[in-house]
């Protein structure tokens, strides 16, 4: 890592969607192993690491101060696990800006832990490589190794097994958020309920489709082979999630998607001209309480000036 001699350290993190999430049976260690396609938008929450004695974290932006400021934070986490890591003697005094939706399904605090380890990394002086990171971040998390990265990219596992896709073109999209969290536990045991009646069959597999769209940059193909295999058991938890995606769909979208396990609804479209006028659309239904419009795909956690 380069010396930065400033004694402080900026880093801009995206948000994700999942063009794909497919969700196997629960396994024996308690986990569902996934096949997604993770996608960085252009939402980011920025980090600012300078020196301190300890690590402490400050957070400021829409919904900051829901979020926990000790260790169940998981970028004090992630700078806690990378000092034990290298034997550092050093803190870190954290500034958070947060514009990724908190529990909104775009994996805001999964950024965050990533922008932790790379500020902290350059803060400190430590000698790391990509691979380094993305072995910490492993541990923190199924999202964290592809905010490092960014891009599109397949992941299996637990989503942190990670291979950048080819993805041809720039994709718009916009993102309604809905009213109140969803529990990503709370979804995936409703997953596991609809399993047991037979209501849905646990896969891993992407579809062929979308992996072919984003090579050949075809938008709309892309758009008609979202998929998500928590939509489902979210929308029958919170019938209005499904209420907002229809009433993107009657816009005309190219594509709708509940992003991750939610609340966020996620819909691409053709062009900047037309996500602004799908954005009033949505401002108009009862259950969303915002709505942003991105880009993607956009590069992972980065230093910024």
């Amino acid at each position: 890592m380069q010396e930065t001699g400033l004694g402080r350290v900026k880093v801009r993190v995206p948000a994700k969607i999942n063009l794909a999430l497919k969700v196997g049976a629960l396994a024996e260690d308690g986990f569902h192993p996934i096949g997604t396609v993770f996608h960085a938008v252009s939402l980011y929450d920025d980090i600012e690491a300078r020196s301190a004695d300890e690590i402490t974290v400050e957070l400021r932006g829409e919904g900051a101060e829901t979020l926990p400021r000790d260790e169940a934070n998981l970028a004090v986490k992630a700078a806690q696990l990378l000092r034990e890591s290298y034997g550092v003697d050093a803190g870190a005094l954290m500034s958070v800006l947060k514009t990724i939706p908190v529990a909104g399904g775009m994996a805001g605090g999964s950024a965050d832990a990533a922008a932790a380890l790379l500020a902290c990394a350059m803060l400190w002086d430590l000698d790391t490589q990509p691979q380094d990171l993305h072995e910490l971040a492993s541990q923190l998390g199924s999202d964290v190794p592809f905010a490092l990265i960014g891009g599109t990219a397949r992941g299996t596992g637990r989503g942190t097994e990670l291979v950048p896709m080819i993805s041809r073109g720039s994709y718009h999209w916009v993102l309604a958020m809905a009213r109140d969290g969803l529990g990503t536990p709370q979804v995936y045991r409703r997953f596991d309920e609809m399993h047991a009646a037979g209501e849905l069959e646990p896969s891993t597999e992407i579809p062929t489709e979308l992996m072919n769209s984003l090579a050949t940059g075809d938008v709309a193909g892309v758009g008609g082979a979202l998929v998500n295999d928590l939509q489902a058991p979210a929308i029958s938890l919170r019938p209005e999630l499904g209420s907002v995606l229809d009433h993107g769909r009657d816009f005309g979208v190219l594509g709708a998607v509940l992003s991750g396990s939610g609340p966020t609804c996620a819909f691409l479209v053709r062009s900047e001209e037309v996500a602004m006028d799908l954005a009033g659309h949505l401002k108009t239904h009862p259950a969303v309480w915002s709505v942003r419009r991105a880009v993607g795909p956009v590069p992972g956690a980065r230093p910024v000036s």
